[in-house]
């Protein structure tokens, strides 16, 4: 599991992710930030759908914990970074071998992501509130 979970990771990859940034400021910024992780190929940012397209071989989590510091983020896709066509009648074959690849592909990287939600509920404190009417024996200065 851990090996095929580094295979994937160590690969070029393409990972949108969706930042609540309001305006341009807040772009460059979140843009700086993650431009500092190695293995960034580009950066791309869409304002209007609010989605930043990160592609290289940088783990998904690191991006996602760089920019939850000041931002809002959601994973929204990992896959593989798309590549021109270059003939489309070799590749009608192996598209039951793809559809098997990309089924796994999606199973690891949704355990990644499961494995990045993580639940930590506030604890509830209880007080314990005693009131001298209730306990006959209590001192009380008057």
């Amino acid at each position: 599991m851990f090996s095929d979970t580094c295979s994937i990771l160590s690969e070029t990859e393409k990972i949108v992710l969706k930042v609540d940034l309001h305006d341009n400021k807040d772009k460059q910024k979140a843009m700086k930030a993650v431009s500092t992780l190695q293995g960034i190929d580009s950066i791309a940012m869409d304002m209007k759908e609010m989605k930043m397209t990160v592609i290289g071989a940088a783990d998904p989590i690191d991006v996602v914990g760089k920019l939850r510091k000041c931002w809002p983020t959601d994973i929204v896709s990992v896959g593989p970074k798309e590549e021109p066509k270059k003939d489309e009648a070799k590749k009608e074959e192996p598209k039951k071998d793809d559809a098997e690849k990309k089924k796994e592909a999606e199973k690891m990287i949704k355990e990644l992501v499961d494995a990045y939600k993580a639940y930590n509920p506030c604890m509830t404190t209880h007080y314990y509130v005693q009131s001298a009417e209730e306990n006959p024996n209590a001192c009380v200065i008057l």
